[in-house]
């Protein structure tokens, strides 16, 4: 199946309009988002912590970093490892691994046909200038004043 941007896959999704992005705070002073949605479904794939992470470009620390937190979230670890051998160690996700992610795409996909209308709408009152990139030219003629209000610089 393809899979579209956070890993969502692109024939759930809707035509391309506003995004719609979700941030689960849990009350056990935790958050997943669909970043660390993806770093869990690239364990899952992959079996590996380090390979999930390089796919992400992200460093092997911040991926374990990223799993440890999560791991804490819930009173059963999501992802579970295994030190290194002669072939290596290896991460595998656990059950709840899966549900949560299952949990996770199904509370962003309800979500996300629940707002449908209004992002279409949102979208359609977008600047054209901020569909092509958002990108602001410099003009290198005409140099920035500084506000009144901002400090100057002190010099020593």
């Amino acid at each position: 199946m393809a899979r579209g941007i956070y890993g969502a896959p692109v024939g759930d999704t809707l035509p391309p309009v506003a995004k719609l992005t979700i941030r689960i705070d849990l009350s056990s002073h935790g958050a997943i988002g669909p970043g660390k949605i993806r770093l869990l479904e690239l364990v899952g794939e992959s079996g590996s912590i380090s390979a999930a992470g390089r796919a992400m470009n992200m460093s092997y620390r911040r991926a374990w970093m990223l799993i440890d937190g999560l791991n804490r979230c819930f009173r059963v670890p999501v992802v579970e490892t295994q030190s290194g051998g002669t072939r290596g160690g290896g991460a595998v996700l656990t059950e709840l691994g899966h549900d949560v992610i299952a949990h996770y795409r199904a509370i962003e996909r309800a979500a996300a046909k629940a707002a449908a209308t209004e992002l279409t709408a949102l979208d359609a009152q977008s600047s054209p200038r901020a569909a092509a990139g958002g990108a602001r030219r410099l003009v290198a003629s005409a140099p920035r004043r500084r506000s009144s209000l901002m400090p100057r610089r002190a010099r020593g």
